[in-house]
């Protein structure tokens, strides 16, 4: 019997097609049909545990056979198969979903999760490569006739019964177009199966490959032959780590997963988040956060995006907050859809819910590490602290729960909460005001003489050296109550923390008058303003300070935001103010220098001095300074 006939696309249906299921790479056909052949495949399994399909069920691998001279691509499962009717009804009528019925039909027997199917679009993904497609099938149906369908990809096609095959499944027989040539190298197919099927739940067979085994025959040394096999060449591991309970593995399955994962990684993860929910959504998936270096930037090995163990896309930025994608990983959802636009990710409900729970279980493993070991979780805050500020600046309620565990590294490397920190410096470092100031180096090398200062007074300075940490202090400022943080090399050491008691100038308001303009005079004044201050005669005759909103501005700038869009603070020059100390006694020799080619010698290089303790002093006037410093010593 044959037949001809043309395909019905159901209006009704098309267009929450066309609105969800968009294809934007061809490489995709294959793995819709690779998904088909795993559906007819678990269907088939499903039917067997409710003791609808009886019998040894036999080899259930999947078959991709690839004939470059025949310019083909062949998908083979020996899953359920379909009668001539069933094909009519789910390869002609666009948009019918077969996955969707069988759910429906066995609603209350079968998990709809192990159905990867959803909108019965995926089998038509095979003409974005193919200019011809045939299906040949028999159903798991007693008295079933095999079935042959072919269509050149217009709205024609034909159905015909067939009496040559006997094997239950389907085979979809893709010639490949011309200008697809490519997608008949072997290389190119391996790749595809690897990236999209390797952690489906049915074997995938490619090929095949040598292998050597031994013989029950010996040579004349008595040593066993060997000899060389033709292998089935599985591509995929049906039983990846994130589909079993969290009870049954290891710490070694996990490792040996992320192994699996990410082949070319080195490092070994810090720890690992197993994902397992199916109320209110379904969602599994194993997290594993690994050592960041300081620098904010997307990671190359990404968090993968599966459905029903597909894989969908390793670009989750839409699926989960931008924090966590600094982490590594697979997330596998059926409620996630599988072709959708960003845009339609943005505005899901349900991927949004997901996107909750998942940063919620982050939250919930960084606080379990910190109860259960607080010595461990500090050994590991430096490799997790800029994924930690970045969930807590962007994430109010990752803020809410981290804040009781985050920690404050100090320059003696010592850790803190905020509330232990709080109740370590406030006697000390409380001002005038009543204001509670933590001071901060971002550079210990480069500012260690400013560190130094302040702890010779008793205070405690913090390490903020994340790329994060102007924006971090600014949302701390904004969530610690009556706290500032000061940038230690911000202002003086007696005015970093602001106190009623005052020191006395040695020098007169007049003398003071007269010295300020010879000092301006050595300094770049677009970069330098000079400020006179009574400090004490231990501390240096001159030095440099930051003030620390501009600079803080611009570090801010430098990163991203602080400025409304719009780089202000981060296009002008750095700007320092050079300090006087109007008590040290060198500086009442220099304004008492009657030659005034030593006086400016003597301020040049003081003033230099409190340069090179910054870094400032380079070029021609670091040479000058070298000379004039063995000329100052010979005389």
């Amino acid at each position: 019997m044959s037949k001809a006939g043309t395909i019905n696309v159901q209006t009704e249906n098309i267009f929450p097609i066309i609105k969800k299921f968009l294809y934007s790479d061809n490489e995709i056909f294959l793995r819709e049909l690779v998904s088909n052949a795993v559906d007819a495949t678990q269907k088939l399994k499903a039917l067997a545990r409710m003791g609808e399909v009886t019998g040894d069920l036999g080899d259930l691998k999947i078959e991709i056979e690839l004939d470059a001279s025949a310019k083909t691509i062949t998908i083979k499962d020996k899953g359920i198969g379909m009668t001539a009717d069933e094909v009519e009804k789910y390869i002609t009528q666009i948009a019918f979903s077969g996955a969707e019925e069988f759910v429906n039909t066995y609603k209350d027997k079968v998990d709809k999760n192990v159905v990867i199917g959803h909108f019965g679009l995926g089998f038509y993904s095979a003409f974005m490569v193919a200019k011809k497609v045939e299906l040949f099938s028999l159903s798991h149906k007693a008295g079933s006739k095999a079935v042959h369908w072919t269509c050149d990809g217009s709205p024609s096609y034909e159905i015909e019964e067939i009496s040559n095959r006997t094997q239950r499944g389907t085979n979809v027989v893709l010639h490949i177009a011309d200008d697809c040539a490519e997608y008949l190298e072997q290389s190119k197919i391996q790749g595809l199966l690897t990236k999209y099927g390797k952690f489906l739940p049915v074997e995938i067979k490619f090929g095949t490959k040598k292998d050597w085994i031994d013989t029950d025959e010996k040579d004349e040394k008595g040593e066993v032959k060997r000899k060389e096999v033709e292998v089935d060449n599985i591509i995929n591991n049906p039983n990846p780590a994130w589909t079993k309970k969290p009870a049954d593995l290891k710490d070694e399955d996990y490792e040996s997963f992320y192994r699996e994962l990410y082949p070319m990684q080195f490092d070994k993860p810090l720890f690992h988040i197993h994902l397992n929910v199916d109320y209110p959504f379904n969602l599994t998936g194993i997290l594993y956060f690994p050592k960041l270096s300081n620098k904010l930037e997307m990671p190359k090995d990404r968090i993968q995006l599966y459905c029903n163990q597909v894989f969908v896309t390793d670009n989750v930025e839409h699926v989960v907050p931008d924090f966590l994608t600094l982490l590594r990983g697979v997330i596998d959802s059926p409620d996630i859809p599988l072709n959708v636009s960003r845009s339609y990710l943005q505005a899901d409900a349900q991927v949004k819910k997901i996107a909750t729970h998942i940063t919620k279980k982050v939250a919930d493993k960084l606080e379990e590490l910190y109860k259960k070991d607080r010595t461990e979780f500090e050994a590991k805050w430096d490799d997790i602290r800029l994924f930690v500020q970045y969930g807590m600046i962007s994430d109010e309620k990752f803020y809410d729960k981290l804040s009781k565990c985050a920690l404050l590294k100090t320059t003696d490397s010592k850790y803190y909460t905020f509330e232990e920190f709080e109740a370590a410096v406030s006697a000390l470092q409380t001002d005038k005001d009543k204001n509670k100031i933590y001071l901060y180096a971002s550079n210990m090398d480069e500012q260690h003489a400013y560190i130094d200062a302040a702890k010779a007074r008793g205070y405690s300075v913090l390490l903020m050296d994340s790329i994060l940490d102007a924006h971090y202090i600014n949302h701390l400022e904004s969530k610690l109550k009556e706290t500032r943080f000061v940038r230690v090399d911000s202002d003086t050491v007696d005015k970093l923390i602001k106190k009623d008691d005052t020191t006395v100038s040695k020098l007169s308001e007049d003398q003071q008058n007269t010295l300020k303009p010879m000092v301006e005079a050595l300094l770049n004044k677009d970069q330098y303003t000079v400020h006179m201050e009574a400090l004490s005669e231990q501390d240096a005759p001159m030095m440099i300070t930051r003030p620390e909103f501009m600079r803080r501005m611009k570090d801010m700038n430098q990163l991203g935001g602080g400025g409304g869009g719009f780089n202000f603070y981060g296009s002008m020059p750095d700007m320092y103010q050079m300090v006087v100390n109007t008590n040290h006694p060198l500086i009442g020799k220099a304004l008492d220098e009657s030659d005034s080619e030593k006086q400016n010698a003597l301020l040049k290089q003081m003033s230099d001095l409190a340069l090179l303790a910054q870094g400032l002093l380079k070029g021609e006037a670091l040479t000058q300074f070298v000379k004039r410093s063995v000329s100052l010593i010979e005389s």
